[in-house]
């Protein structure tokens, strides 16, 4: 496949001046991944681990990766795709390094991959030589031999005649595989078969003809010869099953046939210790070629090389009944890839680590894919085990639990402990035997690096009579190794090599030195895992987060709700909240997002389970912290607190969460104020007016009086309406008169309370314009405006003040505050007064007076039916103690108490007092008390003074 050597040597000129300009790590990283989508990982490993190339030190690198490509574009599952991949890398690349390709290399577009269809169904290439000689381009099918079928069968195998069609035979058949004869003309090399007919899998002979049979036919299943034709067999016939040589040809006889040929069915050549490496044998691409010109006329094309059995009918002339037979080949186990020698290992320094184990990080713009290292109290200790096994080789195992941080602290001690050293670290399942040849004349510290122990066990892995055979050469051997998987392999014959080995230790939980070491670190990622990570560590919080936070992202579609609870609990733990949250909180959060998406959106019981399910056999999104009490894990957020694309944290949550951390203990009050300010400016610099109000409540709440004014007054102006009733409330409790205003404006908008505080302002203002006049009727309007405010004498004094025969209103005052005093017949004569003079209220006080008052089993009656108003149940009660029915009395003072009545807790509180139960009547005093009820208070000696209370 010339075009593909010269396209692979093209490209390995790229790749190794690129490693010498300050485009590297691009150019690199572009080849890598190539190799990785043609399935060579070992190869994009290793040339990520390729640092910097000296001018000095390029020939070298050509030498070894134009190999590697050519071997990739061969072995590659579409290798027309492989090659247009690898051509557009090239003609995008070349331009950064000033690499022009070599004449006649054909990499333009037009030259390629694409083929002129013949007339006859041959395929037409350029002439590459300008000699008649035509070239081919790559074959659509990835197994290039193709058979031409004949009018009376079907010959498989058959090469092109001069014309590029099947050359005639002697009886005007087609006869298989003729080329051109000593006077230019088609003269076959064979006759018919044995009966006429012609013998199916025929190879090619030794001229490009078909070889004889032993028995003057043809023999099937011919293995290619040292120069691509058939090898005869020990008896002049030809031999099936031929294995491949040391070149990647069948291997030789030791006792030759006629020509020198291959000898059937042999294995590799016994004086190879172990199997080249295939990279070393692959011959240099050949000298470019002139440039192809076109051709007008379809000229012989040589037959492609065999690549396998394979029947291609789509070139074939089929003209009557087609038989097809397959021969299945059984040629053994492939050659294993050769082992990349030690010159080519990279240092430990050069290694990287997201290529060798270690799990990457949360990306974050401006820093680099992973946070730097943060030293580990277990670095001694792996340092020590390090020294030990620098002189005589051996094994040293870093042993933890998932997510630990093993494979990072490993790779940071070997690159700190041995800089120097050269690290080959194989694919889990790599044949490690050959290793010791390999190593063998090597100068210089070399490391084999297993990540994952587990899957460099058993055969043709890591054993100890291998361990041995490297210790012997000096090598050092660092692996990583599970907790559960140590003891599993231990029990088990390809364990035994752990016997051997020294172990370190490594906790997943972080000590306090270690998370005052991350904390100190200018990477904010390390300083967020050190302040949120719990058990898990933080390593595990650094290793799991992009992935907690990718399954909560993508949960809205199935579990709705689920995720809703979720973001709840991150963007309360975003407003400092970062102990336990009460789950009727996050529920009350999560409903403030809007319903949740779907037609049956889980529970909230199934959407807790869900989020409570640990992942990564590390964390769940939502931790149980309590009976209905949770916390968000601390890698979302984390995350949550630096993406961008998350939506902020709005002003109604934020003092949402205030309240929460006012009310619910374990809460840092002070964290969460702070946050708020900042938040709350930070939406004022962007215009939000509310914001302006939510933080005049702050200020408020803090005690800064003038700064929580200045910030309700400038809402106020800006048009926010709760704005201005809060200042109105707010100048009010300092009796400002300016208060007003405010007051009227927001009662005119609905606030009910704003319009109470009026009220309360102009009755203050009546009161005292009321004292100040000197008539009779102000004085019958302030009576009847304290008349429950102030004592029946002053009441009295006031209303005789106000005599005044033209005043009709003054009968109908003087009247009831008679009743109030137990004065019927004095209040009889008043009202009878104000009904004569047309007063209908005065003649319903009146007929009311003269009617008998309902005994205690009416009142009884009349609580019981209204047992849903919470002040009658206490009521209810008082009525039930004195019907001397103290148990029913006693049910329902704490029915009153659980319905919030102090009122109920206190009658109780008298009544197991009388009943000589000092002890609980204290305590359900205390109860009274703490809803602030005077008469429990002075009952338990808290308060003096005020009125007699029931159970003096």
């Amino acid at each position: 496949m010339r075009l593909g050597t010269d396209l692979a040597g093209v490209a390995a000129d790229v790749l190794v001046t690129a490693l010498a300009t300050p485009d590297r790590v691009r150019v690199r990283e572009r080849f890598a991944r190539w190799f990785q989508d043609q399935n060579a990982s070992s190869y994009a490993r290793q040339l990520l681990d390729t640092g910097t190339a000296e001018p000095d030190a390029l020939e070298p690198l050509r030498a070894v990766w134009a190999p590697r490509l050519r071997v990739t574009l061969v072995h590659a599952a579409d290798k027309n795709a492989a090659a247009r991949q690898l051509r557009e890398l090239v003609q995008a690349l070349a331009p950064l390094t000033g690499t022009a390709p070599p004449a006649g290399t054909a990499i333009d577009p037009d030259a390629w991959p694409d083929t002129a269809p013949d007339p006859r169904g041959d395929v037409v290439a350029p002439d590459p030589r300008g000699d008649g000689a035509r070239g081919f381009g790559p074959d659509p099918d990835p197994c290039p031999d193709t058979v031409p079928y004949s009018r009376e069968g079907f010959a498989p195998h058959l090469s092109h005649g001069p014309r590029g069609d099947v050359a005639p035979g002697p009886r005007g058949g087609p006869t298989p595989d003729l080329g051109p004869g000593p006077r230019g003309g088609p003269t076959p090399d064979l006759g018919p078969g044995p009966r006429g007919g012609l013998a199916p899998d025929l190879g090619p002979g030794p001229r490009g003809d078909i070889a004889p049979g032993p028995r003057g036919g043809l023999a099937p299943d011919l293995g290619l010869g040292p120069r691509g034709d058939v090898a005869p067999g020990p008896r002049g016939g030809l031999a099936p099953h031929l294995s491949h040589g040391p070149r990647g040809d069948v291997a030789p006889d030791p006792g030759p046939g006629p020509r020198g040929d291959v000898a059937p069915d042999l294995g590799p050549d016994p004086r190879q210790d172990s199997l080249p490496d295939l990279d070393a044998e692959i011959a240099p691409p050949p000298a470019p070629e002139p440039a192809p010109h076109p051709v007008s006329e379809p000229l012989p094309q040589p037959r492609p090389p065999l690549t396998g059995d394979h029947v291609d009918f789509r070139q074939a002339e089929i003209h009557g009944p087609v038989i097809g037979v397959q021969i299945q080949h059984s040629y053994g186990a492939r050659p294993p890839i050769a082992l990349p020698g030690p010159g080519d290992w990279p240092t430990a320094t050069a290694l990287e680590p997201l290529a060798h184990g270690v799990r990457a990080a949360r990306r974050m713009r401006g820093r680099p894919p992973l946070p730097p290292y943060v030293p580990r109290d277990a670095d001694a200790a792996l340092v020590s085990a390090l020294e030990s096994v620098t002189m005589d080789g051996g094994l040293v195992v870093v042993l933890g639990e998932p997510y630990a941080g093993k494979s990072r602290t490993a790779l940071a001690v070997l690159a700190s402990a041995l800089p120097q050293a050269r690290v080959y670290a194989p694919d889990a399942g790599t044949d490690l035997r050959r290793l010791p040849d390999a190593l063998r004349g090597a100068t210089g510290l070399r490391v084999l690096w297993l990540d994952d122990l587990g899957g460099h066990l058993g055969d043709g892995g890591l054993d100890p009579r291998l361990l041995a055979r490297l210790a012997g050469l000096k090598a050092v051997v660092v692996a990583t190794l599970r907790e559960d998987d140590f003891d599993e392999y231990r029990q088990t014959p390809r364990g035994r090599v752990l016997d051997l080995a020294q172990v370190v230790e490594l906790p997943r939980q972080w000590s306090q030195a270690e998370r005052a070491r991350a904390a100190e670190s200018p990477d904010p990622r390390l300083t967020e895992a050190a302040a949120l990570s719990g058990a898990e560590g933080v390593a595990a919080h650094l290793a799991v987060e992009p992935r907690l936070w990718a399954d909560f992202q993508h949960a809205r579609r199935r579990h709705p709700r689920g995720q809703a609870l979720v973001r709840a609990a991150v963007d309360l733990a975003r407003c400092g909240l970062l102990g336990p949250l009460p789950q009727d909180v996050l529920a009350e959060v999560a409903d403030g997002y809007g319903p949740p998406a779907g037609p049956e959106p889980e529970s909230v019981e199934e959407a807790l389970e869900w989020a409570a399910r640990e992942r990564y056999g590390v964390l769940p999104l939502l931790r149980r912290a309590g009976p209905r009490a949770w916390a968000a894990a601390g890698p979302l957020v984390s995350t949550a607190r630096c993406d961008e694309t998350f939506p902020p944290v709005d002003g109604a949550l934020w003092q949402r969460a205030l309240d929460v951390a006012r009310t619910v203990e374990g809460h840092d009050v002070e964290l969460v104020a702070t946050l708020a300010g900042a938040a709350f400016e930070r939406a004022i610099r962007a215009g939000d007016r509310r914001a302006m109000y939510r933080l005049g409540l702050l200020e408020e709440a803090e005690g800064h009086q003038e700064e929580a004014e200045s910030w309700f007054r400038r809402a106020a102006e800006a048009g926010v309406p709760e704005a201005v009733g809060h200042l109105g409330r707010f100048l009010r409790r300092r009796a400002d008169r300016e208060a007003e205003p405010f007051l009227e404006q927001a009662a005119e908008a609905g606030d009910g309370d704003a319009a109470t505080l009026l009220a309360e302002a102009l009755l203050e203002r009546a009161e005292h314009w009321l004292r100040a006049a000197s008539t009779a009727r102000a004085q019958r309007l302030l009576g009847d405006l304290r008349f429950c405010a102030d004592d029946p004498e002053q009441t009295w004094l006031r209303y005789t003040n106000a005599a005044d025969p033209r005043d009709p209103d003054l009968a109908r005052s003087m009247g009831m505050h008679h009743l109030v005093v137990a004065e019927p017949e004095f209040a009889r004569a008043w009202l009878q007064r104000a009904v004569d003079a047309g007063d209908t209220v005065a003649a319903e006080l009146l007929r009311v007076l003269g009617r008998e008052g309902p005994s205690l089993n009416e009142a009884e009656e009349y609580f019981r039916d209204t047992d849903g108003y919470p002040l009658d149940i206490a009521h209810h009660g008082a009525v039930l103690e004195r019907l001397d029915r103290t148990e029913e009395a006693e049910a329902q003072y704490k029915r009153a108490y659980e319905a919030g009545d102090a009122y109920g807790a206190y009658r109780l509180g008298a009544l197991l007092d009388r009943q000589g139960e000092p002890d609980q009547a204290r305590a359900w005093y205390r109860k009274a008390a703490g809803l602030g009820h005077h008469g429990a208070r002075k009952a338990l000696g808290e308060v003096s003074g005020g009125p007699d209370t029931v159970g003096e």
